[in-house]
């Protein structure tokens, strides 16, 4: 989990980089800061399990086992990205390994999770569906029209809540008058949790247990994760968001840092020695040079294949 976060706030920080140099096309959104509920997430399921992502879904891609060279390669808008280069940031794909798709919408995979969950209860397999979404898609229509099918046909999806307190700029609290939006899945008389979004040991644990109720046919799960994003909403968000949030509270979210966090745990637990973590992140760092370099020497698509993988009526 340790490198999976890595692996995460690497790729992201690189990708800011290389969208300020001008690299990267249209507008990216970055993850970093939410690592542990990706990973701690996704290290509870299978590869055949499935993942719908949101418009901030690099983490997710990754943490679900996405090749960084693919992603990046996708991001550069390249031919050898995981949708050749026609996705970009906020609309990846990658079937082989359960990402049903991100979406620029807010909201949009919420409803798609139930398809995804029907599909799995027809076919009478055990695999499960996780659903990632931030507080702002909770107030949209679409997520109590989804929580109350997804309850009432006991499908097996995990909606995981990414609260990181702001819907781009307005605060969760002037959105909602509940301290837990999990709160709200008691009115479909369906589970639900509120976890530390900032802990991927507590996040995997909650998972864990969502999803295998969810593989016993028990039902859904809406856990909520307590996180917070160390960049701004988009990247070019004045001075990281500080313009609807204040400087003292994002140093203050910051210190609890999940990667950070787990890497001290693990040395004062005696699990792992720092110069073993430390090596950890040259390799990480290695390999996201690789996929900058594979992203860049790629090919880019054909002005002629304009009209490709695209469905005409």
């Amino acid at each position: 989990m340790y490198r999976n976060m890595l692996r995460i706030r690497r790729f992201e920080e690189r990708l800011g980089e290389e969208w300020a140099q001008g690299n990267i096309p249209g507008l990216i959104h970055l993850y970093v800061g939410e690592e542990a509920v990706a990973v701690g997430a996704c290290s509870t399921l299978r590869k055949d399990d499935y993942v719908t992502s949101t418009h901030r879904g690099h983490g997710h891609c990754i943490a679900k086992g996405g090749d960084l060279r693919k992603m990046m390669a996708e991001l550069f808008g390249k031919e050898t990205g995981y949708c050749k280069g026609r996705g970009g940031s906020m609309h990846i794909a990658a079937p082989e390994i359960g990402i049903v798709g991100c979406s620029g919408i807010a909201g949009a995979g919420i409803p798609i999770a139930v398809g995804v969950g029907l599909s799995i209860k027809l076919r009478k397999t055990d695999q499960v569906c996780v659903s990632f979404f931030g507080d702002g898609a909770s107030n949209t229509g679409a997520f109590h029209e989804a929580m109350n099918m997804a309850a009432l046909w006991e499908l097996p999806v995990v909606y995981v809540l990414e609260n990181n307190l702001y819907a781009i700029s307005v605060p969760a609290s002037k959105a909602t008058r509940l301290s837990n939006i999990a709160d709200r899945a008691a009115a479909y008389d369906m589970s639900h949790a509120v976890v530390d979004g900032m802990d991927v040991l507590s996040v995997h644990e909650s998972v864990a247990e969502a999803v295998g109720r969810a593989r016993r046919g028990d039902g859904p799960t809406l856990v909520e994760c307590k996180t917070y994003r160390f960049r701004g909403h988009f990247e070019g968000d004045p001075k990281r968001g500080e313009t609807y949030r204040s400087k003292l509270e994002m140093d203050e979210w910051e210190k609890r840092d999940p990667v950070f966090r787990l890497k001290h745990k693990m040395i004062k637990e005696q699990k792992a020695t720092e110069h073993e973590l430390n090596a950890v992140d040259q390799e990480t760092l290695r390999e996201v040079d690789e996929a900058v370099s594979f992203a860049k020497h790629s090919p880019a698509p054909k002005p002629e294949d304009v009209r490709s993988y695209l469905f005409v009526s």
